[in-house]
């Protein structure tokens, strides 16, 4: 009994090791599309140097041309963080529900969690509302965006308003990111477009956060050359996600640093949240069920 016991506890011994995580070498975080690649850059060089702080390893910022490039990039273990869209997020789970896991959420300076998808025109345009869009051109941001395209293929039929191309609007076209609908519309390739903010604040400021108010901070538009002609109902704010298979030591210090970040450099918070936020808030993947059956819907009817 005795050499039996032995021999279990060196035969244990042997397989803990195998089984133990090992430290990673390097930390990868990969930014959405919805503008240039270097203001993504940018504006995420904060949280790479104190990523690169808390974890101890070379961190990079990734920044693919669009949204499937971080989705892909999360799937293939390439990127081990990202702020997803809810979209992306249900497209990765659906692909496989053991890539990922949500750990934060953005929250409003009121503390909710959603925001809306919003659409645009310019003001000299005419245009007022979707009932001022018949045969005119709609421009969409990627097709894996939750508000540049997944909700308003959902909400803008149902309001009577057909989304294939030539049945109302004449065409409806996908520009690459939010910050490309903007300048499409600003410049007269789409009538009007879709994109994305809290729509909380004033509409002269971009609101408080979101694509509009980073267009607005940057000079790309000015809020009163554009009118608001549709606003959907609150949607559920992406989540900060991070690769399931990393160390639990790794996840558990880079979620306390996005957490505290708002204390830690507000500016860095502005930057990576787009705008005026409370900060970084708990979320689990329950919150995300109902874009999850959506998502499931639109991909089975392709």
């Amino acid at each position: 009994m005795k050499s039996l016991i032995l021999a279990l506890t060196a035969s244990t011994a042997m397989v803990l090791p195998a089984l133990a995580q090992e430290p990673i070498k390097e930390f990868n975080i990969g930014v959405l599309g919805g503008e240039n690649a270097q203001d993504r850059m940018t504006a995420n060089t904060c949280l790479q140097k104190y990523t690169e702080e808390a974890l101890g390893v070379p961190v990079k910022i990734f920044t693919p041309a669009d949204y499937d490039g971080v989705i892909q990039g999360l799937l293939g273990g390439s990127l081990d963080a990202a702020l997803l869209g809810a979209s992306g997020y249900a497209k990765i789970y659906l692909t496989n529900a053991d890539a990922v896991e949500p750990v934060l959420v953005k929250a409003n300076l009121d503390g909710s969690t959603t925001y809306y998808s919003i659409g645009f025109a310019k003001t000299d345009s005419g245009i007022k509302s979707l009932a001022d869009m018949k045969g005119k051109s709609f421009g969409f941001g990627d097709p894996n965006s939750t508000s540049g395209y997944l909700i308003p293929l959902v909400e803008i039929p149902a309001e009577g308003y057909s989304m294939k191309p030539g049945e109302y609007f004449s065409d409806i076209k996908f520009t690459g990111g939010h910050e490309q609908t903007i300048i499409a519309v600003k410049n007269g390739d789409v009538d009007a477009g879709v994109t994305w903010a809290d729509g909380q604040g004033d509409w002269a400021d971009g609101y408080n956060s979101g694509a509009l108010r980073k267009a607005a901070d940057s000079g790309i538009i000015d809020m009163n050359q554009i009118v608001e002609i549709w606003k959907s109902k609150p949607i559920p704010e992406g989540p900060f996600v991070v690769r399931k298979a990393l160390p639990a030591d790794v996840k558990e210090k880079f979620t306390a640093l996005l957490a505290g970040l708002g204390e830690k450099d507000k500016d860095c918070l502005y930057n990576v949240a787009s705008g005026e936020t409370a900060g970084f808030k708990p979320v689990t993947h329950d919150a995300y069920a109902t874009v999850i059956d959506v998502r499931k819907a639109e991909l089975a009817g392709q």
